[in-house]
Formats: C-alpha cells, sequence, structure tokens
C-alpha cells in the first residue's frame, strides 16, 4: 500500500473486512464429561502444552472489577493448581498492582484459557484469596534471578517517566542483589477458588460444545453439569 492510499483511508476503515473474517471448526465435541471438572482441565492443559502453535499454555485472562464497578482485563500465568475439596488455581503479582488492588475490595474474579489452535476455551469464576508468605517466596524464589530482580524493580501499575528509568531501576537492583534476591514485601500470589468451570469446544456449523460445572457446595468437591446453547 502507497503512502497516499493509507492517508485517503478513513479513521477505522482496515484493509480488511472484519465482518467476514470467519472459519470453520471441527467436528469433535466435548464427549463425556467426568464427574470432577479438574480432570478435563489437567487433560485440556496438557493437550495445549503440546500443542506446537499455543504459545504460552497456562496463559489466562484475569478479569476483575474496580472500586467503581468498572471491569479490566489482562492476561497472567497460572502457576499452581491445588486439587482437593476447594480445587483453587494460583497466579502471582505484585500486591500495590492495579488487580490486586481491585481484587481486594473485590475478591471475586474470571480467568479465561484461550485455547485457540484446539478451538477451545475455559472459562473459571470463583472467590479469591492470598496464598501465604511461605508458598509466594517457594514460588519467587523457583524463577529465573533475572525475574526475581524485575519485581523489585516494577513499581507496577505506577506512572512511568521513561523506559529508561526502569531500566535504571533494574540496573541497581541487580547491582544490590547479585546472588539471592529476597522476596518483596509488596510481592506475592493469589489462589483462586472455584466455583463455576465452563469448558466450550468449536464445532462446525457454529454448533458448538458448551458445558458449565457447578460447585454444589463448598464441603465437597461435588459439582453440577449443566449443557449450554453454543
Amino acid at each position: 500500500m502507497s503512502k497516499n492510499e493509507d492517508s485517503s483511508r478513513s479513521p477505522g476503515e482496515t484493509s480488511i473486512d472484519i465482518s467476514n473474517m470467519r472459519r470453520s471448526y471441527g467436528e469433535n465435541g466435548l464427549g463425556e464429561l467426568p464427574a470432577d471438572p479438574f480432570t478435563l482441565f489437567q487433560s485440556w492443559l496438557v493437550n495445549a502444552h503440546e500443542n506446537p502453535y499455543v504459545v504460552e499454555a497456562n496463559a489466562m485472562v484475569l478479569s476483575t472489577v474496580d472500586s467503581s464497578g468498572q471491569p479490566w482485563s489482562r492476561s497472567v500465568l497460572l502457576k499452581g493448581v491445588s486439587e482437593g475439596k476447594s480445587p483453587t488455581l494460583h497466579f502471582y503479582t505484585n500486591y500495590d498492582s492495579a488487580k490486586a488492588q481491585q481484587l481486594g475490595n473485590e475478591p471475586r474474579a474470571s480467568l479465561l484459557f484461550p485455547w485457540y489452535p484446539l478451538e477451545r476455551q475455559v472459562i473459571v469464576t470463583g472467590s479469591v484469596s492470598k496464598v501465604s508468605r511461605e508458598e509466594s517466596a517457594a514460588y519467587f524464589h523457583s524463577r529465573p534471578w533475572a525475574s526475581q530482580i524485575g519485581a523489585w524493580a516494577s513499581a507496577q501499575s505506577t506512572e512511568l517517566d521513561s523506559p529508561d528509568t526502569l531500566q535504571e531501576k533494574w540496573r541497581e537492583f541487580s547491582e544490590r542483589y547479585p546472588e539471592e534476591v529476597p522476596l518483596p514485601d509488596q510481592w506475592g500470589g493469589f489462589a483462586l477458588t472455584a466455583n463455576t468451570i465452563e469448558f466450550w469446544q468449536g464445532r462446525y456449523s457454529r454448533l458448538h460444545d458448551r458445558a458449565r460445572y457447578s460447585r454444589i457446595n463448598n464441603s465437597s468437591n461435588e459439582w453440577e453439569i449443566t449443557r449450554l446453547y453454543p
């Protein structure tokens, strides 16, 4: 495209017809569903990890709301699944970040795993709480040294005057902690206790297969399964 062609395009106009972007999905549906949704979730997670076209199979979209009720979404990484009577999904962040502040005010959230190459997605909703300091420290020290330094250097979600400032802070903390890096006070994990887990499998003619698991009670790992129109 020439410069003149590009400049003549009206605001909001693109070079492709977005309204006509679509694809036909495959034949497979969800099949027989297990009683425990985490059995299916773990299987799908393994499938995503083994698929070369899935970038970061443990990446998930975390959605929270702020004090005004405004929803916010961002990608984070799943870093642990604790099963049992109250299965939890774990992720880590700066406790001073916007998402952590929002979870402090409204400790409920949604997680979305968008495994597009597999024509699948999983949505998990539930309540969120902080993990123990010991668990946060164990995961923090399993991270690469450079990532540990990054946790010290970044005042996440606050205003940054220049990328050079962040680079300088990273250099400062890398010199301060050349070997062992302590866990920052403001850094740690969250655990989302799943109340609902919804599985979606794309199928041809938009006859997608969709099922939601809803926890029956909080004292046992028993779930009600509901099939949903796509």
